[in-house]
């Protein structure tokens, strides 16, 4: 086995609905996504022979996700009113509403499946809340 690993950062503010304590209210993170790849064998041909993948290839795939979730709001669809999102964003605020509960495993979930659709061998995402506590994530 081989494997590779980059991380990247992004700040970005979040709730969790049905929550009770603190994190029930709007609060922010200086998230760190370290992200790990796993493949058999290296490639055995062209530019990235006996390579996992290309180091600048991995870290701009991660940190362009990252950069989609920096500096924004990032709201569970419907925990909010059309309202409250229509005077956010005339507020000029950025929102990223996602179809999920905004929870560190949820967010790793959602980095793994992104980086897997773009073709990477994705083996775990380590997604940092704070500087000692991370939720795991490991497709199957």
């Amino acid at each position: 086995m081989y494997g590779l690993k980059t991380e990247a950062s992004f700040d970005s503010a979040h709730f969790l609905t049905d929550y009770y304590g603190k994190c029930e209210n709007l609060h922010g993170h200086r998230w760190r996504a370290v992200v790990h790849l796993e493949v058999d064998d290296v490639q055995d041909a062209g530019t990235m022979r006996d390579m996992v993948l290309d180091f600048g290839v991995f870290k701009r795939a991660v940190r362009d996700l990252a950069e989609e979730f920096d500096h924004t709001f990032l709201v569970e669809e419907g925990s909010l009113s059309e309202a409250t999102l229509a005077a956010l964003a005339a507020e000029g605020f950025s929102l990223t509403v996602l179809p999920f509960r905004t929870t560190a495993e949820n967010l790793a979930r959602c980095f793994c499946e992104r980086l897997t659709e773009a073709g990477l061998p994705v083996a775990q995402v380590d997604m940092y809340e704070t500087p000692n506590n991370c939720a795991v994530y490991r497709p199957r």
